[in-house]
Formats: C-alpha cells, sequence, structure tokens
C-alpha cells in the first residue's frame, strides 16, 4: 500500500525519536541496577522494551506503506547522572514525543491516513501513561525527600 503524502517522513521522525529513547531508558535502567535501585531498574528497562516494541510496529508500518525505515538517524540521549535528572531528562522526552505524535495524528486526519492515525493515538496513551509515571515520581521525591524515595527503590518489585 502507498502511503500518503508526508507520512513516511513523519513515521521515520518518531522512528528516530522511539530509537533515541530506548537508548536513554537502557542506559538509565542499567544505571539504576548499578546503583541497587533494583524497582527503577525494573520499571525503566521495561519502558526501554515497550520503545523497541513500537519503533518495530513503526518499521513494520513504514514497510507495509512501501517507505524505508531511517535507522540510521538518532537523536541526543540525555544522560541523567542522578535520579531526578534522569527523571529530568525522560520526562523531556516524553513530551516531546508527546508533541510528534500529536502532529502525527492531525497529519494522518488531513491526508486521510486513518491506520496510521490509530496507530499513533494508541502510541499517544501509552506516552501520556509514562508521562503521568515520572511526574508521580518527581511528585514522591518533593514530598518524601530524595533519600526516603530512594530507599524504597531497593527492592525487587513483588
Amino acid at each position: 500500500m502507498k502511503a500518503k503524502e508526508g507520512v513516511i517522513n513523519l513515521l521515520n521522525k518518531i522512528l528516530t525519536a522511539d530509537l533515541t529513547a530506548i537508548n536513554q531508558y537502557f542506559v538509565h535502567a542499567k544505571m539504576c541496577e548499578n546503583w541497587g535501585y533494583e524497582r527503577l531498574h525494573h520499571h525503566i528497562r521495561k519502558r526501554a522494551f515497550d520503545e523497541m516494541k513500537d519503533a518495530e510496529e513503526l518499521i513494520e508500518h513504514i514497510l507495509y506503506l512501501e517507505g524505508v525505515p531511517n535507522m540510521q538517524r538518532l537523536g541526543t540521549v540525555h544522560v541523567g547522572e542522578t535520579v531526578p535528572e534522569q527523571f529530568k531528562a525522560d520526562l523531556k522526552a516524553e513530551q516531546e514525543m508527546l508533541a510528534i505524535l500529536s502532529e502525527g495524528v492531525n497529519h494522518c486526519t488531513k491526508v486521510g491516513d486513518f491506520t496510521t492515525r490509530h496507530m499513533l493515538e494508541d502510541m499517544v496513551k501509552d506516552v501520556d501513561e509514562h508521562i503521568d509515571w515520572i511526574e508521580t515520581q518527581q511528585e514522591l521525591i518533593k514530598q518524601v525527600g530524595l533519600e526516603n524515595y530512594l530507599s524504597e527503590q531497593i527492592r525487587k518489585e513483588e
């Protein structure tokens, strides 16, 4: 199926953001593991794998639309040196992804590509959930203090 005008470029832009996020989340997860924060390691690593699934879906959809996935492009990976810095960097990445996805939903509506629009709308829901999770963690740190928050991250998930 041939893609509508601008859809392949848009999907490749989203793919670039996903590939960048995969790397950022993966390094943050490994850092948390190294620091002994098992709960954070588990959650952030899962997010990296969720981004990989999104990237796989994007690649498959680009190929379905007879396009070529651009795997060479990668944005800047922002590595936080502390957990709060990681949350700040990840929140920024998610907010940027939300903007790109919203642009994509609007473009797909204009050109009449409702299959791609639906796929992007599903991704928007996932990004919204992750933004909410990060903001909740940041609020917890404010309320209970960084040391108390981090002490709870040492335990593995039940």
